[in-house]
């Protein structure tokens, strides 16, 4: 029978029950694809840190070890670029905002729909919501991208060091500076607080922009939904 590494201090003998198990599930699934790379205690460290800095700010509690293992998995995938570990790394890009619940993601839900796989894109917030902007999933939806999975979540050092581009929207000062990647600065309106038939024209602007990203990246483009609903809806 394997032994899990899960930490055995104080905070974690306060886990509920059932997030005691989840985070046991996800400890082994990490475990599982990172076994090559990382140490059992590094990955576990990064799991429970990325699980506290949800549980920190949540007040909704039931998707924290969901959250939690996600993250990790963001930031283990990070630092295997930054350490030369990954054989074929693909192009990485970051997109930052204030509060990662409106501009961010829905670049982030473009980027993904578009590139399909051929490039990374990774979203956080200088100061991270505890819900996203729901006219922004909801102008997402309507052309057919669902980014109701995504969360706000902060930045970290391994995520700000391993992207190839860095996209910041609004974050001013407060977006990190590091010696490396290619800083772009989109001037978009925040969507926070407006109605649906505002959030449209921005989400389309924030679609134009990353198409032109991508071919600046000369990432392959497919999108067999996104670019013609947003034509007829926009």
């Amino acid at each position: 029978m394997e032994r899990s590494v899960m930490p055995s201090g104080p905070a974690y003998r306060l886990l509920a029950l059932d997030h005691e198990t989840q985070l046991s599930a996800a400890e082994k699934r990490l475990l599982a694809e990172f076994a090559t790379m990382f140490t059992p205690e590094t990955i576990v460290a990064y799991l429970f840190s990325s699980y506290e800095e949800f549980a920190a700010r949540a007040t909704v509690t039931l998707y924290l070890p969901i959250l939690g293992e996600k993250f990790a998995r963001q930031r283990l995938e990070a630092k295997a670029k930054l350490e030369g570990k990954v054989a074929q790394p693909r192009p990485t890009v970051l997109f930052l905002c204030t509060h990662n619940a409106g501009r961010s993601q829905m670049a982030l839900g473009f980027f993904a729909h578009l590139a399909r796989g051929r490039a990374v894109a990774w979203s956080g917030g200088s100061e991270p919501s505890l819900q996203l902007n729901p006219a922004a999933v909801e102008a997402m939806a309507e052309i057919g991208i669902d980014i109701a999975g995504e969360y706000p979540k902060p930045w970290t050092d391994e995520i700000i060091r391993a992207a190839d581009v860095i996209v910041t929207m609004g974050c001013g000062d407060i977006c990190p500076l590091v010696p490396g990647p290619r800083y772009l600065e989109w001037i978009i309106e925040d969507p926070a607080g407006l109605e649906l038939d505002l959030v449209r024209p921005i989400r389309d602007d924030v679609r134009r922009r990353v198409e032109g990203l991508l071919e600046e990246l000369a990432v392959p483009v497919d999108d067999d939904r996104g670019a013609q609903a947003t034509d007829r809806v926009g």
